[in-house]
């Protein structure tokens, strides 16, 4: 039976956006996710949603070229954003990406926060830095979660984690971090009972 106080239990695909419109109604709490391409953005939202299916994992980076919108048991929805950063995408599609992305982060009332995933070898890419820097003035919620932390030692991942929340800190960037692993399971939980939090926070705000 699935967990009626948990929507991550109860998650369905609703729709999906591109350029030319399709967003639904801006009506309910939405919890976006954003990353570079074949970070494991994919992965993440299945492992939350505890599913193997929910978003297509592609081998191909750059694949997904649309806001795909899924349902969170009726009262909110979870956003996954097109992956940024792929240099084999033509620029005209990059900026095409850039302008819905922009547009949506930028304009979504309903928005309740962001997931930024990072891969936890490579964090803070010039192209997640432009990113974080052009949330920091928005004031959304902001979640950062440093994916493939499987592929660290048990040091290592002591020591990222460590260092993203300091420069995340000087930064003065206001978010949570956490390391993540779809393959793994570490982080789900927390990840997963955190933005519920948020969810239920947000009518109220």
């Amino acid at each position: 039976m699935p967990d009626t106080a948990n929507p991550f239990s109860r998650v369905n695909f609703l729709t999906s956006a591109g350029p030319t419109g399709g967003l639904p109604p801006d009506d309910l709490p939405e919890l976006a996710f954003a990353g570079r391409s074949n970070v494991g953005k994919s992965s993440a939202i299945n492992a939350l949603a505890g599913r193997k299916r929910l978003a297509f994992v592609s081998k191909t980076p750059g694949r997904t070229q649309t806001i795909n919108f899924c349902d969170l048991a009726g009262r909110a929805r979870l956003v996954d954003l097109p992956g940024y950063g792929y240099a084999r995408v033509p620029q005209a599609v990059r900026d095409q990406w850039d302008q819905l992305v922009g547009g949506y982060l930028g304009s979504r009332g309903a928005l309740a926060g962001v997931v930024v995933l990072m891969d936890a070898r490579h964090p803070f890419t010039p192209h997640d830095q432009h990113l974080l820097q052009w949330l920091r003035p928005a004031g959304r919620r902001l979640l950062v979660l440093l994916s493939k932390c499987d592929k660290l030692s048990r040091q290592e991942r002591t020591k990222v984690l460590k260092a993203a929340r300091a420069r995340l800190a000087r930064e003065a960037q206001t978010a949570e971090v956490l390391l993540f692993s779809s393959h793994s399971g570490e982080g789900v939980e927390q990840a997963r009972a955190l933005l519920e939090g948020w969810l239920r926070a947000a009518p109220q705000e």
